[in-house]
């Protein structure tokens, strides 16, 4: 059997390599902290100087001696609450986007939260809060954006341009200020 000097003096070891390659913070500060003990200092400080309880240093301890990796630091998978858009629904959602609102009967060119959640009512979808709605539409790859009110082009705009000038009521281009 090997001693547990040897066996830990390896895990150290491990631990530093993991240590300095991982980009996750949660688990480097795990690391940092049982490296700390494993180099001999008290469970107690290290989680002082943490800001964790003893038991959780323990705990971080615990889990890597039965492990012996330090792999099993990391955060374990965690279920989280279900989306109230199922994935169909989504698929629903962007294909709306994809289209106008007017193919659906809308009076308007553009999606709102309003309208997009009439729409998906109307064919049978969950009520869902506008926020829920809006990050919907922001994890499909969208942007919300005003939309911005344009004149139509006036096919006289040069005809009445060269009359305002020729009226004196414009300066023409290049044209340079002069102060009296």
């Amino acid at each position: 059997m090997v001693p547990d000097r040897v066996k830990a003096r390896a895990l150290r070891e491990r631990v530093r390599r993991m240590m300095r390659g991982t980009p996750d913070a949660r688990l480097a500060r795990r690391l940092v902290a049982v490296l700390q003990v494993l180099e001999g200092e008290r469970p107690g400080r290290v989680a002082t100087l943490m800001g964790v309880s003893r038991s959780t240093v323990h705990g971080w301890l615990r889990r890597l001696w039965r492990a012996q990796k330090p792999e099993a630091l990391a955060d374990r998978v965690r279920s989280g609450r279900p989306p109230l858009l199922q994935a169909a629904q989504r698929r629903r959602l962007q294909q709306l986007l994809a289209r106008s609102p007017e193919d659906f009967g809308f009076f308007c060119t553009g999606w709102t939260v309003a309208t997009l959640r009439a729409q998906l009512e109307a064919e049978g979808a969950p009520r869902v809060s506008d926020d829920t709605l809006r990050e919907a539409v922001h994890r499909l790859g969208y942007r919300w954006k005003r939309p911005r009110y344009t004149l139509a082009p006036d096919p006289e705009r040069e005809k009445k341009a060269r009359s305002a000038l020729d009226a004196g009521l414009l300066a023409s281009p290049g044209a340079r200020a002069v102060s009296g």
